[in-house]
């Protein structure tokens, strides 16, 4: 990596309020870490190349919850509820997937989302090498929770326990965090309560505790999939309480079926969510509490789930509906601004994930900028703050990003990948996605 200097008129560094610098820049050492942000006049001295950018740099985005390689099956059973549709297409399709697959879908969505300009993916899925190798050859970053799950065609794969037990001796051997600029966080990621045994589940919270490493699940994403569960416990939250597996750091999808207890115990155990509104309305799960869950002091950030239920990874989409539904469903077109939403794809996402050296522009935190393209009819006073949010969110979202770097190294190039040939991945999707649905 090599350390370099980004210029630009504007700077929003999505670390407090969202006002950005004027004429500003941000320095990013050969370690691929922020070390200057702030007006260019008050800048330090530097050596480093300088690269000038004509419209707005910020963050990368952080997607809080995906299962990118299914970018594969989009489109498959895109007319049924969460369970029919897991039932009766997702799981017959993912047990024709092999490793080459998931290679080819994780290319194809992770190209998709650093063209959006999201940096930083939470991925749930297996083959997790092979993910990972994906993610490395694209310079994205990840945080890697490879799945744990009982559920037909999956079997093949091993038990839960070797599930699990895998990524334990992964995390020992590698650490939670490795590659070039700490590209790849290790996690666990426990499917859900209703594809898992209580035992499976606590003993896998155990095992992230034990390490620090994130367990990440899917919890009360739609009404009848727990009901097992609810009869025992109450709800998934008090599962995952009565059984000793919150206290840790965990991260839990959806959380739609929930009661003003449920958010209680989350709040008590620091539980963070992941929100996922544009999966959530497709598959008629319901809406998330996000007003209640804020106010309650959890940590929130926005995920697009899988490219199959969505169908796309952009998570500006995913910030206007967050606020669409957030406004329906409370009556108050106050609800999550257009600054409170950025805030939950940016560093309320990281903060989600646990990590400070994410989604923010400041000082110690990895290079991961985007600069936006300010020459689009969306922004009618780039020079007003408030307008400024308001345009990126609503207006401009993922066609104005231009350019994108991971620790400081060009990934995107005037909307091109520069590190793989679209054009080859399309082809490989094609051909894959034919198969699968054989």
């Amino acid at each position: 990596m090599t350390a370099r200097r980004l210029s630009a008129p504007l700077v929003l560094t999505c670390d407090g309020a969202p006002v950005p610098l004027q004429d500003a820049v941000v320095d990013v050492d050969d370690a691929g870490r922020i070390t200057h942000v702030g007006p260019r006049a008050e800048a330090p001295a530097t050596d480093a190349p300088v690269t000038h950018c004509s419209g707005l740099l910020m963050p990368g985005l952080v997607n809080t919850h995906a299962h990118t390689p299914l970018a594969l099956l989009r489109g498959m059973g895109g007319d049924l509820p969460l369970m029919r549709w897991l039932t009766e297409v997702v799981w017959p399709a993912e047990a024709r997937l092999d490793a080459a697959d998931v290679r080819t879908g994780m290319l194809a969505g992770g190209t998709e989302m650093l063209r959006a300009g999201v940096t930083t993916s939470t991925e749930m899925y297996f083959w997790a090498d092979t993910v990972v190798e994906a993610v490395l050859e694209l310079g994205s970053r990840v945080v890697m929770t490879p799945g744990i799950i009982t559920a037909p065609g999956m079997d093949r794969l091993g038990t839960w326990e070797e599930m699990r037990d895998g990524i334990s001796r992964w995390i020992d051997a590698d650490g939670l965090r490795f590659g070039p600029g700490e590209r790849v966080e290790l996690g666990y990621g426990a499917h859900s309560a209703y594809t898992l045994s209580a035992e499976a589940v606590a003993t896998t919270a155990a095992a992230a505790r034990e390490r620090g490493a994130l367990l990440h699940i899917h919890v009360a994403e739609a009404a009848g999939e727990d009901d097992e569960v609810r009869a025992v416990y109450g709800s998934v939250p008090a599962m995952l309480e009565t059984t000793g597996s919150l206290g840790g750091r965990v991260l839990a999808a959806h959380s739609i079926q929930m009661s003003d207890q449920d958010v209680e115990i989350f709040a008590r155990h620091d539980v963070a969510v992941a929100h996922c509104p544009g999966s959530n309305a497709k598959l008629a799960a319901g809406v998330a509490r996000v007003g209640e869950m804020l106010t309650a002091g959890l940590r929130v950030g926005l995920g697009t789930d899988s490219p199959a239920s969505n169908d796309d990874l952009d998570l500006w989409e995913e910030q206007r509906l967050a606020s669409l539904f957030a406004r329906q469903r409370g009556g108050d077109a106050t609800a999550l601004t257009a600054a409170d939403v950025l805030a939950l794809a940016t560093a309320g996402g990281a903060d989600a994930l646990g990590r400070d050296d994410l989604g923010r522009l400041r000082p110690g935190a990895w290079g991961d900028v985007v600069h936006v393209d300010l020459d689009d009819p969306a922004f009618v006073d780039p020079d007003d703050p408030a307008q400024l949010v308001s345009n990126l969110v609503w207006s401009a979202g993922s066609r104005a990003v231009r350019d994108v770097w991971v620790a400081g190294e060009p990934v995107v190039a005037d909307r091109i990948p520069v590190r793989v040939d679209p054009a080859e991945i399309l082809a490989a999707t094609r051909a894959a996605g034919r198969r699968i649905k054989g």
